[in-house]
C-alpha cells in the first residue's frame, strides 16, 4: 500500500520534472539557508567563547577611579592610590579570591640587534600567568625572585618573537626597552585577537617592580587583575574587594570610591547573549525561505489536483477511498519536501564550508540542526500538502469523470 503510493507519487513528479524541481527549489534554498545561517551564528558564538576564554576565567579588574580638578572630572586612572600592597591584601584577606596580580602597561619601542618594534610592555606578577591562563611555550614565566629583585628579564609574545628574532631562538637573547637590556626568559603561547581586533600576542611582559622602577618611575600600579574562586563567586568577590579597598584607602561612608572594579563575567555574558541573539536572528530570517517553499508546494499541488481531476475520478470509480486520494497527494507533497530537504542539506553544508574557506569566518555545523531542518521540511510538506489533498479527496466522482 505505502510502497505503491510512493511509486505513484514519484511517477507524478517525474511527469513534470522541471516544475517539480522549481517547486523543490524553495525548500532547497530554505533548508540550505537555515543550516548555513545557523552554522555562521554558532561559529560566532564559538569565536566569542574562545575570546572570552583567552581573557582568563572568573576575572575581575580593579582600576583607579576618577579625579575632579577645577570642576573637570578626569577618566578612570585619574587617581594614583592603587598599590601593589592592595593586591597582596586582596589575595590574603578576600576569601572569594584565589589570585591577584598588580599590572602596569605602556607602549614602547623594543630593540633587538638592528631591528625594532613598537609594542605593549606589561608589568606583571607571577600570579598573572594563572589568572589569564597564559601558557609559556618555551622558557619560563616571571617568578617571585624576579619581582623582589626588579630583575631585567622579559617574556615575549609570538608576534614580537617573529618580528624581532624571525627563525632564531629568542631564549637568552637580549632586547632593549628605553636603552635598558632585558634577557628573554620565555615565549608566551599564542592568544590571538580580542573581539576588538587587538593582537594579544603583540606584547612583552616584565616583572611589575621592574616596570615601576626602571621604565615608568612610579610607585603605584595601574590595575590589579583578580581571579575569583568560581564564576558564581565573582559578584561576592567584587563586594568583598570593595569593602576591603574602601577600608584600606580610608574612604568614609558617603564618599565615592577612588577605584572601580570591572567584572569580566558580565562582559562575557553580554557578548555571548549578543552572539546568541545573532544566531537566532539569522536562523529566523532563513526560516522564512522554508515558509515560502511550503507555499510553493501548496500552489503546485493545487494545480496538480486541477490537472488530474479526471484521474482522481477514475480512481474513485474503481474503488479508491477518500483517505487513499488524500494519502496520495500528501505523500507527493512530502516526497517533494523530503528531496528538497536532502538537497538543501547538501547545499547548506557546502555553502558553510565555502564561507569558511573564502571569508575565513568560523562556522560550526550542528548535526541536530540538520536533523531538525529535515524534519521541518517534511512537516512543511504535510502541512502545505494537506489542503490540496483534502480538496482532491472531496471531489465528486461523477463531476471528476466529466471534467475535461
Amino acid at each position: 500500500m505505502w510502497w505503491m503510493t510512493f511509486r505513484i507519487a514519484l511517477r507524478a513528479l517525474k511527469r513534470n520534472k522541471l516544475r517539480s524541481f522549481l517547486t523543490m527549489l524553495g525548500i532547497i534554498i530554505g533548508v540550505g539557508a537555515v543550516i548555513a545561517m545557523v552554522a555562521i551564528g554558532e561559529g560566532a558564538k564559538a569565536l566569542v567563547r574562545s575570546q572570552i576564554a583567552s581573557l582568563g576565567t572568573n576575572v575581575l579588574v580593579v582600576i583607579p577611579g576618577t579625579l575632579t580638578q577645577g570642576g573637570a572630572r578626569t577618566g578612570f586612572g585619574g587617581v594614583r592610590t592603587l598599590l601593589d600592597s592592595d593586591a597582596r591584601a586582596i589575595m590574603e584577606e578576600v576569601p572569594s579570591v584565589t589570585l591577584a596580580s598588580p599590572t602596569l602597561r605602556q607602549v614602547n619601542q623594543v630593540v633587538a640587534g638592528n631591528l625594532n618594534w613598537s609594542t605593549v610592555i606589561q608589568g606583571v606578577a607571577p600570579e598573572f600567568q594563572q589568572i589569564r591562563d597564559w601558557q609559556v611555550v618555551d622558557g619560563r614565566f616571571v617568578n617571585q625572585a624576579d619581582v623582589d629583585n626588579a630583575a631585567k628579564v622579559a617574556l615575549i609574545g609570538e608576534t614580537v618573537a617573529n618580528v624581532l628574532f624571525g627563525n632564531e631562538d629568542p631564549i637568552d637573547g637580549v632586547i632593549r626597552i628605553k636603552k635598558i637590556p632585558f634577557r628573554v626568559i620565555g615565549i608566551l603561547g599564542a592568544k590571538g585577537q580580542t573581539g576588538q581586533g587587538t593582537d594579544q600576542d603583540d606584547v612583552v611582559m616584565i616583572p611589575y617592580t621592574t616596570m615601576q622602577k626602571r621604565i615608568m618611575g612610579i610607585v603605584h600600579v595601574q590595575s590589579i587583575v583578580v581571579s575569583a574562586v568560581s564564576a558564581e563567586k565573582t559578584q561576592e568577590a567584587q563586594q568583598q574587594m570593595t569593602a576591603l579597598l574602601r577600608q584600606r584607602h580610608r574612604i568614609q561612608p558617603g564618599q565615592d570610591d577612588d577605584f572601580f572594579i570591572r567584572n569580566l563575567s558580565d562582559i562575557a555574558e553580554a557578548a555571548q547573549n549578543s552572539a546568541r541573539v545573532m544566531a537566532i536572528l539569522l536562523g529566523s530570517i532563513a526560516s522564512v525561505s522554508l515558509l515560502v517553499g511550503g507555499i510553493g508546494i501548496m500552489n503546485i499541488m493545487l494545480v496538480s489536483v486541477t490537472e488530474r481531476t479526471r484521474e482522481i475520478g477514475i480512481r474513485m470509480a474503481v474503488g479508491a477511498r477518500k483517505k487513499d486520494i488524500m494519502l496520495q497527494f500528501i505523500v507527493e507533497a512530502v516526497v517533494m519536501a523530503a528531496i528538497g530537504g536532502a538537497l538543501g542539506t547538501l547545499a547548506g553544508v557546502g555553502s558553510s564550508g565555502a564561507i569558511n574557506r573564502m571569508m575565513e569566518w568560523p562556522v560550526l555545523i550542528r548535526p541536530d540542526i540538520i536533523v531538525l531542518a529535515l524534519l521541518v521540511s517534511g512537516g512543511v510538506g504535510v502541512f502545505f500538502g494537506f489542503y490540496p489533498a483534502q480538496k482532491a479527496a472531496n471531489l465528486d466522482p461523477i463531476e471528476a469523470l466529466r471534467y475535461e
